[in-house]
């Protein structure tokens, strides 16, 4: 046992197979998951009543109040509308939200980590690449955004009409963000997909 709970399913003829082990790590902890790997193994079909949640919606009327009063008080000077750094931090946000992985996360619901019982090491990362963990898709987005932000200082350096002394400054911490957290953003992407030729291989 590697993980607990764990889920098997005995079937009345024969051994178990390894598909007749739930992939806790792999499919994640919600119902839906589960009730589904259950009736591909054994035909019986659970169906999942869940209550009502109003917490999407109170939050969804929530904000669209804040900024319709926003807008109300603003009513006189409505130039913020058209700030075009504002329009482009909130798509930015959008994209690195979307390319870390958080709508998968909503989807399956997989475990923030998890914490070998054997070792007591807690892992962050998921070895497959089928797979991953909450807090995988925090640290892609905190990658990303590191490397966003040093392309955007790059590119302040050099369109910029500071002083020399501060476009140099900002060019080298851009170089070290982008070169840092791409690093290891490939680090990241070697240890899911270990068979990436990253150099070349060897005749033998």
């Amino acid at each position: 046992m590697n993980s607990a709970p764990t889920f098997m399913n005995f079937p009345a003829k024969g051994k178990p197979k390894q598909s007749d082990t739930y992939e806790l790590q792999v499919r994640g902890f919600s119902a839906e998951q589960i009730a589904r790997w259950i009736a591909d193994r054994t035909d019986v079909n659970i169906r999942i009543i869940r209550p009502a949640n109003y917490a999407g919606p109170l939050m969804l009327g929530l904000l669209l109040a804040v900024i319709g009063g926003l807008v109300y008080l603003r009513r006189s000077n409505l130039d913020f509308l058209f700030n075009k750094t504002g329009w482009a931090f909130a798509a930015l946000c959008f994209v690195l939200a979307m390319t870390s992985g958080q709508m998968w996360n909503h989807i399956r619901g997989p475990p923030y980590a998890h914490k070998n019982p054997h070792t007591g090491q807690v892992n962050y990362i998921h070895g497959s690449s089928q797979a991953q963990f909450v807090a995988e898709t925090h640290i892609v987005l905190l990658f990303n955004g590191a490397v966003t932000l040093g392309i955007v200082l790059l590119c302040e350096a050099i369109t910029s009409h500071m002083d020399i002394g501060k476009r140099k400054l900002m060019c080298a911490v851009g170089i070290v963000l982008v070169v840092v957290f791409f690093s290891w953003m490939l680090s990241v992407f070697k240890s899911k997909y270990h068979g990436y030729p990253y150099r070349m291989k060897e005749d033998s």
